[in-house]
C-alpha cells in the first residue's frame, strides 16, 4: 500500500511557481528589450538601385497636359445700332489692320436722321451768324444814341460854364445861367440811363448769344453721335490681326450689342494647358517663373 508523501508534493508546487514566476520574468524582460529596439530598415535588391552621394540643388518637377495657344488681344466687334448686314468685305482668315472694313452694315432710319441732325446743326449755325449781326446792330445804335446824348452834355456843360463865368463879370443874367446848369443836368442824367442801356445791351448781346451757341452745341453732338453711328455701319477692324469668326450672315438683322466678327493678334500668344486632377496639386502659381 503505498503511503501519501506531503513533503515532496509540497516541494513539486513551489518549483512550479518558482519557475513560472521566472519565465514571467524573462519574457517581461525580453519584451521590454524589444520595445526599446529601433526598427530595421527595409532591404532591397541591390540591382534596382543607384548608389550615390547625396547633393543640394534644383528638383524638377515635371507636370505634363494637353493644351493650345491662344492669341491674348482678342477683340469682339459688336453692332451699334439696330441694322441688317448688307455685304462681308473680308472673310475669315484675312489679314487686317485697324481701318479695315470687314463689312457693310444698312439702316435707312439712321442714315435719314444724321441727314436731318446735319441740317439742324447748319440750321443753328445761320441762326447764330444772324443773331450776331442783328446784336451787333443793336448795340452799335445803343452806343450811337449814348455817343449824342454825350455830345449834347458836353456842349451843355461848355454853355453853363460860359454863363456862369459871364455872371460872375456882371454881363449875363443869373436866369440865363440858372437855364444852362438845368440843361446840363438833364442831360447827365440821360448820359448816365444810355450808359446804362450800352452795358445792358452789351450783357443781352452776350446771352444771347451763348444761348444760341449751346443749341449750336447741342446739335453738333446730335449730329456727331448720329455721324459716328453711321461710320459704325462700315464695320472696322480696329486692331492689327487676322479675322478669326464672322458669325453672322449677310441679309441678318442685328441689334444693338451683337458680336458682328472677331480679331484676334496673333503677335502675343498664351498657352492654355488642360492639366489632369490628380496632378493638379503640382502646379503653383510662379512655379514656371525660375
Amino acid at each position: 500500500m503505498d503511503i501519501q508523501r506531503p513533503s515532496n508534493a509540497r516541494a513539486k508546487k513551489i518549483r512550479r511557481i518558482a519557475y513560472g514566476t521566472v519565465a514571467l520574468v524573462l519574457l517581461g524582460g525580453v519584451t521590454y528589450g524589444l520595445s526599446k529596439l529601433r526598427p530595421a530598415a527595409p532591404s532591397v535588391d541591390r540591382a534596382t538601385i543607384w548608389p550615390d552621394e547625396v547633393k543640394r540643388g534644383p528638383m524638377l518637377r515635371e507636370v505634363r497636359g494637353l493644351g493650345t495657344l491662344v492669341p491674348e488681344d482678342i477683340r469682339w466687334i459688336p453692332a451699334q445700332t439696330d441694322s441688317r448686314v448688307e455685304r462681308w468685305v473680308l472673310r475669315p482668315g484675312a489679314i487686317v489692320k485697324p481701318d479695315s472694313i470687314i463689312m457693310e452694315l444698312s439702316d435707312p432710319t439712321l442714315q435719314r436722321e444724321a441727314l436731318d441732325a446735319e441740317f439742324q446743326l447748319k440750321g443753328a449755325e445761320a441762326d447764330y451768324a444772324n443773331l450776331r449781326v442783328q446784336v451787333d446792330s443793336d448795340l452799335m445804335n445803343q452806343k450811337a444814341n449814348e455817343a449824342a446824348v454825350r455830345s449834347d452834355y458836353e456842349q451843355a456843360r461848355l454853355q453853363h460854364d460860359v454863363d456862369e463865368k459871364l455872371y460872375k463879370e456882371g454881363i449875363g443874367s443869373d436866369h440865363i445861367r440858372n437855364l444852362s446848369r438845368v440843361k446840363e443836368d438833364q442831360l447827365a442824367i440821360r448820359l448816365k440811363l444810355e450808359s446804362e442801356r450800352t452795358a445792358v445791351a452789351a450783357d443781352s448781346a452776350k446771352a444771347r448769344l451763348a444761348a444760341q451757341q449751346a443749341k449750336i452745341d447741342e446739335q453738333k453732338a446730335l449730329y456727331q453721335l448720329k455721324k459716328s453711328q453711321v461710320d459704325a455701319l462700315h464695320v472696322r477692324a480696329g486692331i492689327n490681326g487676322v479675322l478669326q469668326l464672322v458669325p453672322v450672315d449677310v441679309g441678318q438683322h442685328v441689334t444693338p450689342g451683337t458680336n458682328l466678327a472677331r480679331v484676334a493678334d496673333p503677335k502675343k500668344l498664351k498657352a492654355e494647358i488642360k492639366i489632369a486632377e490628380t496632378q493638379a496639386k503640382d502646379v503653383l502659381p510662379g512655379q514656371g517663373d525660375d
